[in-house]
């Protein structure tokens, strides 16, 4: 097979990304080149490698193959690049990946433990919805995830070989409600009650259910803000302007002026916060930041 780096680097990112138009966007190409580029790997190949649906586009069990000879041969790339410009590593690197509100309670922690027991160890972040996630690790764009799932905890994709994945703790879902106003003083609302509430939520997308209403609320909910950002989330909420749903894990870092509600009249939501990485020995900088994450998160359960 006669495939470029560059044509590697592209099966790379349109695995991360879920489609052609993300791809292009990432590298800084057109669409157009991606699509050139796919072409071109699927000629190579003599296979074909993407699968276009609806939705968005994923790797056949071919395309699965060949990404996972691309991860290793970019970074070898990226190693001889390193060597031949004498820019050796004086760190380990670990690329971690969180889910959207697991920066704020558990990744400074985290770092925090591995500057006190492996400073050898870096440790670089990215933030992302749950499906982003598992692509990114498919991919090899990061080592290691901290995601989140919820009832029945199905696989986190349908992919094979599955992903290794460490079940860390459950965490209650409850609700952030302004301080003063209609729930002032109160740590319960029935879930009737929220009914009429306004809602501060992330918009849903084919892969993620709306992130901020609650699940079993008995009517459809009303929307006056739209936001993926916790802390616009939360500051919305403190000035009064609405309710979102939180994990319970966040209380440590909540703004002044919001509250945490339990919902009663309804079965509890429970998120189980998990690690997830690509199967097979994981090397020893990998071990020490999964070990930091489950510390971290357990000591404060």
């Amino acid at each position: 097979m006669d495939i470029s780096s560059t044509g590697l680097r592209v099966l790379q990112q349109i695995a991360e990304s879920g489609s052609f138009t993300a791809a292009a966007a990432r590298l800084g190409y057109t669409q157009s080149a991606v699509s050139r580029q796919a072409a071109s790997l699927e000629r190579s190949a003599g296979a074909t490698l993407f699968e276009r649906r609806p939705a968005g586009v994923r790797l056949t069990p071919a395309g699965l193959t060949l990404l996972r000879h691309a991860r290793t041969i970019l970074d070898c790339l990226t190693a001889a690049e390193r060597d031949l410009t004498g820019a050796a590593p004086r760190t380990e690197l670990v690329r971690l990946g969180l889910f959207l509100s697991a920066g704020a309670a558990i990744l400074p922690p985290v770092l925090a433990r591995l500057t006190a027991t492996d400073p050898q160890i870096t440790v670089t972040t990215t933030e992302g919805t749950t499906p982003t996630l598992v692509r990114a690790l498919r991919a090899g764009s990061i080592d290691l995830a901290v995601l989140t799932s919820r009832p029945p905890h199905r696989p986190l994709d349908g992919e094979s070989p599955r992903l290794h994945v460490e079940t860390v703790a459950d965490t209650e879902l409850v609700v952030a409600a302004p301080s003063t106003g209609a729930f002032a003083g109160r740590t319960a609302v029935h879930v009737d009650e929220l009914a009429d509430a306004p809602w501060i939520a992330a918009p849903a997308s084919n892969s993620e259910p709306l992130l901020g209403v609650w699940p079993g609320l008995p009517a459809r909910p009303h929307i006056v803000h739209s936001a993926r950002d916790w802390l616009t989330k939360l500051q919305l909420v403190a000035g009064g302007f609405g309710v979102t749903t939180v994990p319970s894990r966040l209380s440590p870092v909540l703004p002044p002026g919001v509250s945490l509600l339990h919902v009663e009249g309804a079965p509890p939501e429970l998120r189980r916060v998990l690690v997830a990485r690509l199967p097979g020995r994981p090397t020893p900088p990998i071990t020490a930041v999964t070990r930091a994450i489950t510390r971290a998160i357990t000591s404060t359960a």
